[in-house]
């Protein structure tokens, strides 16, 4: 049985719209989809967990691969009777999406990947996510907090929007965030699993990302059979939170799309 993941599960209680479930990224919770619980739970029902080791969700420490995050989302949907959605996953948590999508692609009506890419990862990215997780353990999150904040948000990010993500950052849990590094370090490739999506996709990236750059975006929409690409000017590696009128419109527009096919 999965751990109880914390979770945000908005049901304004109208049917007829496909249920949207929010998967966060690396080092994050749930409060990275606040624009996004605020704007669609008026008119459908949106769940956002916690993934184990992040928020308030349980820690495992050691590794935790991305197909144990699978298992959790897919647990933690059948207690709330969640059959069918549409999945969107921001970087890790659209690798998680994709693996997702691997394992109960069935249930899944569309999907969104956004900052994200498929490839798995290099023996160099092996060692170096391996070494940051030994860093993060001994050292705690401050330090790459404070390093890493202007690629996960641009420098011209509102400053409300940075203290957002600092904050989220340093509270997430060393022994969390390193699990899941060693985990995501030996993920498989997904990029012949895109090919297979039978289902509408929306692919989002900042028009300033420098670790999923637009590049990468591209060859997930050229890779997906039935796809949209949408790239937000004015944001890097967080568009739903840096732009999040933008992102919220395109995300509209394919749920929209997503609701309207049988």
């Amino acid at each position: 049985m999965p751990p109880f993941l914390a979770y945000e599960d908005k049901d304004p209680g109208m049917s007829g719209r496909v249920p949207l479930v929010l998967v966060h990224g690396h080092p994050f919770d749930r409060t990275m989809w606040q624009p996004q619980l605020a704007e669609f739970s008026t008119h459908r029902r949106v769940v956002a967990p916690d993934l184990r080791g992040y928020g308030a969700s349980p820690v495992t420490p050691g590794t935790v691969p991305l197909s144990r995050h699978a298992e959790d989302l897919a647990g933690l949907l059948d207690l709330l009777g969640v059959d069918s959605f549409v999945l969107a996953g921001l970087s890790m948590g659209g690798q998680i999406a994709m693996e997702c999508h691997d394992r109960f692609g069935d249930r899944i009506r569309g999907l969104v990947l956004a900052d994200t890419f498929p490839a798995a990862e290099t023996p160099e990215g092996r060692r170096g996510r391996n070494a940051m997780a030994d860093r993060l353990l001994a050292e705690g999150m401050r330090g790459y907090a404070d390093e890493v904040l202007e690629r996960m948000v641009a420098p011209y990010a509102h400053p409300d929007v940075r203290a957002h993500v600092h904050r989220m950052m340093t509270a997430t849990s060393p022994e969390g965030a390193a699990a899941a590094l060693r985990g995501r370090a030996e993920r498989p490739d997904y990029r012949a699993l895109l090919t297979r999506v039978r289902v509408p996709a929306l692919v989002v990236v900042g028009a300033d990302d420098t670790y999923t750059p637009v590049r990468d975006a591209e060859e997930m929409h050229a890779a997906l059979p039935d796809s949209r690409l949408h790239v937000v000017d004015g944001a890097a590696h967080l568009p739903n939170l840096e732009r999040p009128e933008e992102f919220n419109r395109a995300l509209s527009d394919f749920l929209t799309l997503v609701d309207g096919r049988p």
